[in-house]
């Protein structure tokens, strides 16, 4: 595996042009990103997208990724580390919020907004996995988004209060609460936030669920791995989730609408449900784009089973 500091999963086009920056939140946190450019823009002002995700991931990987080919197709995209990961500020590290995720798209709409080569009124955000949830809530409270796509959509709040298809029982929510208090008390003893079993295993026993697999075959190989996303080397803080317990993020969703959605998901994916529930709850304009025979992760890297072309038009669309 290469673990270089410079280390992407995805070659850049030869078409685009990549260059580091940095922005803050509205937290005074400084979040680190690549901005993505189309090498023939000339001087006219274009759409730009604001790009962040997996949950767990680094600008190096998936975001990074759909940056470069939305930017061969004429978008200034913005791929960035989301606060406490990646290369982005934020103490302690490898912890995630509800609403300190939400507001560093905020942050990464600010940014595009003010370079001189953006239209401002055209401006959207695609989210994906955890950060499809985040681009969601952002959209729904920020009317400067003007359209939205999420791919692979996860609801963090939802599947970390309630379980996967909310099998969580009361019971079983108040022990894992109950749990949670009890490790504030030792971090709080030891002046430090302690830290979780790792994201993913170093091997596969063999007996791990199949969308365990799927992640394992991204993130712990030279697909997918890079020693900065939590998923491929690190860990969440233990009590990461309590923020998420009872924050639901998307209960405004319908407050998206008359802006245009697009959510896409995998047939065989195990996080599908969560994009055919927002587009049950969303309110026109709205679209669901399943694919065919694909999974979760397969909407991360493969370019030839991503809808790149469905995005373009959507925003392209959308972004006028």
């Amino acid at each position: 595996m290469d673990t270089t500091q410079e280390h992407y999963t995805f070659q850049l086009s030869d078409k685009v042009t990549r260059q580091k920056v940095t922005f803050k939140n509205r937290y005074g946190i400084t979040l680190s990103g690549d901005l993505y450019l189309p090498k023939n823009a000339g001087n006219e002002r274009l759409a730009a997208l604001a790009i962040s995700g997996p949950f767990g991931a680094v600008k190096e990987q998936s975001s990074g990724l759909y940056a470069n080919q939305m930017a061969e197709r004429g978008f200034i995209s913005l791929a960035f580390d989301p606060s406490y990961t990646g290369e982005s500020g934020g103490e302690p590290r490898n912890l995630a919020s509800p609403e300190i995720n939400t507001e560093d798209f905020s942050a990464a709409i600010d940014f595009l907004g003010l370079q001189k080569n953006v239209d401002r009124n055209k401006i959207g955000i695609i989210g994906i996995c955890g950060f499809g949830g985040f681009a969601l809530n952002a959209t729904a409270i920020d009317k400067r988004v003007k359209a939205v796509a999420t791919t692979s959509l996860y609801d963090m709040t939802r599947v970390m209060s309630k379980g996967y298809n909310d099998a969580v029982t009361l019971e079983q929510r108040t022990v894992t609460l109950e749990k949670l208090g009890k490790q504030r008390w030792e971090d709080a003893e030891n002046g430090t936030a302690a830290s979780g079993p790792r994201n993913l295993p170093e091997k596969l026993q063999g007996n791990e669920p199949q969308f365990v697999v799927d992640y394992f075959n991204y993130y712990r190989t030279p697909r997918g791995f890079h020693e900065r996303s939590v998923n491929s080397s690190g860990a969440w803080l233990i009590t990461n989730p309590l923020s998420f317990m009872n924050m639901p993020i998307l209960t405004y969703v319908k407050e998206i609408s008359p802006r245009p959605m697009l959510l896409i998901a995998g047939e065989n994916a195990h996080s599908r449900y969560f994009s055919e529930d927002i587009y049950k709850a969303a309110s026109e304009p709205k679209e669901l784009v399943i694919i065919p025979n694909a999974v979760h992760v397969d909407l991360y890297d493969k370019v030839d089973i991503i809808p790149f072309d469905r995005l373009d038009n959507f925003f392209k669309e959308n972004l006028k």
